[in-house]
Formats: structure tokens, sequence, C-alpha cells
């Protein structure tokens, strides 16, 4: 075997491999590789050509002296809506709306709207130590309160609070992560977070975490002004394990603190259930001793 021009040899899909990979299979001498590798091998095996012989049961699955090892199909991606369609779904929004979170459409064919994130948070976020709140003045000139010390600490948020957020078109998860955690005056890294869609379908809660590229307003927009159908979450980016590397020492000296914290009081809990017991077991003790024989 050697590494070069595509090969003469009529190489077939492999059936005895698992069908999660596509590899191919030379139908004589029963040399496999990977699909994508094909164009590089070039096999000197000293059997026939088989494209002069008779084909083998396994090589007809693919033509003969075929040089076509896959066909890549690419999944045919839904066309944009136009700006009639965008404007017809507005309207149909608006038309839902109770209070005053209107959407609106621009002249460029953009549009803007509000959407309800419900931040649940299970562990604690570091902020700036010794930080008065953001002010409207802070706000509009996009001061950034953090930059102005280096101390840190580290609390809870609200669990299930809600922030509303008033985003366009073209701000993606990623963006919407930053903006609330800016507003909160967050300093953990944004890859920490993930942003979750909850749908309610036949009484059951379903949820999908968005990608960093997804257009949450565009979701808005599909979905209807009903919270009930469709709500924003935030919530931890759950890996699977977690990247204790992404913290810094003061948010792990912090871990090591709350671990300590909720041992001591799942110690006090067993404790004094087992006090209660004890209590219970000398009461009845004590009466059936001072009854008569």
């Amino acid at each position: 075997m050697s590494i070069g021009p595509s090969s003469s040899r009529n190489v077939v899909p492999s059936q005895s491999l698992t069908p999660l990979f596509s590899f191919l299979s030379h139908a004589d001498c029963r040399y496999t590789c990977h699909q994508e590798c094909r164009s590089l091998i070039q096999l000197d095996c000293p059997w026939p050509d088989p494209c002069q012989g008779q084909l083998s049961p396994e090589s007809t699955l693919l033509p003969p002296c075929s040089q076509n090892v896959a066909q890549t199909v690419e999944e045919e991606k839904p066309k944009p809506p136009t700006v009639q369609e965008i404007k017809q779904k507005i309207e149909k929004y608006n038309a839902k709306v109770t209070n005053c979170l209107l959407m609106k459409l621009n002249d460029d064919g953009t549009y803007t709207g509000f959407i309800k994130v419900h931040l649940k948070l299970r562990r604690p976020v570091t902020v700036p130590a010794g930080i008065r709140p953001q002010s409207i003045y802070d706000a509009l000139k996009e001061v950034n309160l953090a930059e102005m010390t280096d101390k840190r600490t580290s609390f809870y948020l609200p669990l299930d609070a809600i922030k509303q957020l008033h985003i366009s078109s073209t701000t993606t998860v990623s963006e919407v992560i930053q903006g609330l955690l800016k507003k909160f005056m967050v300093v953990d890294n944004p890859q920490k977070f993930a942003l979750f869609k909850e749908m309610r379908k036949d009484g059951q809660v379903l949820v999908q975490k968005l990608p960093l590229t997804e257009y949450p307003l565009y979701l808005r927009l599909l979905a209807g002004p009903d919270t009930d159908v469709l709500s924003f979450v935030l919530k931890e980016n759950e890996t699977g394990e977690v990247e204790w590397d992404a913290f810094s020492i003061p948010e792990l000296q912090n871990f090591l603190m709350i671990l300590d914290k909720e041992e001591k009081e799942k110690i006090q809990q067993v404790q004094r259930k087992y006090e209660k017991f004890k209590q219970r077991l000398q009461q009845t003790l004590k009466e059936a001793r001072g009854k008569p024989g």
C-alpha cells in the first residue's frame, strides 16, 4: 500500500464495521480505510482488476469501477423568511400581546422586541466586591463597573429570578448571555453558562440547550408572546464533568467553604433526627417502667 493518487481497485463499504462510522473495504485483500481517506490511498494488490473480471457479491454495493466513494448529501436549509413574511408574523404576534412589549419592524428588515429570561443558577456567581449598583448613567454610558476593582466576591443569585431584555433579531444567544452577565455585573467566564428554551406540550416540559449562534427573538416570534408555550432559561453550562480549571482560586476556595457549610448542616440534621428518636425511646421506657406490672 502507498499513499498517492486514487487507486483503480474497487473499494466498497465494509459491512462488518459499526454503522456509526463510514469505512471502505477492498473486495479482494480486505484492506479497510475511512471513506474520507479514499483519495489518499493507492493499493498495490496482485489481484486482477475487478473491472475486468467478475465482481464479488460485496462489491456490487457500488457500481463497477466506481471512483465515487460517497455522495455527501447536504440537508437543505430552510430559506430565511422574506421581509413581507416577517411583517405578517410581527402583526400576528403583536395582536396577541396583552402588554406594551411589542415587536417593531425596522426599515432594513431587522426587528426588535423583548424576551424574558429566567435565571436558574444553582452555583454562586462572582461579582466585584464593594461596587455600587449600576445607575442609569452607567448603563447609558456603558460604564463597566467590574473593571474598577480587582476585588471579587461570590454570592447566589435569587433562584428563578426573571430579567427582561430588549434585543434585536440579529442578537445571538452568545450576546444574550453576555448581556445578562453584564447587567448583574457577573465577571465569570460566559462559557460557564448556557441558554435553554423550555417548551410545554401535552402536559410535558421539554428543555433544549440553544446553540450560541441561535437568534432568541426569532424563536420568540415563531412561538408567540405566551411564555407558557416557550420560555428562556439561563443555567450552568453542564458538560458532564466540571471543568475546575475554568475557576479562579477564590472561586474554588468559596466552593470549599460552601461544601463545609453544607456538610455541617447535614450532620446537624442527622444528629437532631436521632436525638428526637432517642428522646422518644427514653420517654417510652420511662412510661413502661411506671406502669404497674
